[in-house]
């Protein structure tokens, strides 16, 4: 079976981590030359790259990049909201959003793998 025709047959619900980590790994390479080119910033957009490439092609690797990007975003996001405060309502918002949906998709991805 091509990758096209189990895109087709695939539903949101088995889409919708894969489409998070990739739309994710974008939106930190776009935003990488912006705040100064940190490390930190382009090995997290990477590995989300690569773990929606994995989720896609249902690597057994996939759940373990999951788990390690749980924990690289919960630190970087929630580092991010102590140091900006709320004083940048936006960049706020859009880290507690990215907490938030990391830790949707983790239980997500990690109970359709206990059911399998």
């Amino acid at each position: 079976m091509s990758f096209t025709s189990k895109l087709k047959t695939a539903d949101f619900r088995e889409l919708a981590p894969a489409i998070f980590y990739g739309v994710a790994g974008v939106i930190l390479l776009v935003l990488l030359p912006l705040a100064g080119f940190p490390p930190h910033i382009g090995l997290t957009g990477v590995l989300s790259l690569v773990t929606a490439y994995g989720l896609i092609k249902k690597r057994f690797w996939a759940f373990w990049l999951v788990v390690a990007l749980l924990g690289v975003t919960s630190v970087l996001s929630l580092y991010t909201l102590a140091v900006v405060g709320f004083s940048n309502a936006l960049v706020a918002l859009s880290m507690i959003a990215y907490v938030i949906l990391t830790w949707a998709f983790t239980l997500q991805i990690a109970l359709k793998r206990k059911a399998d």
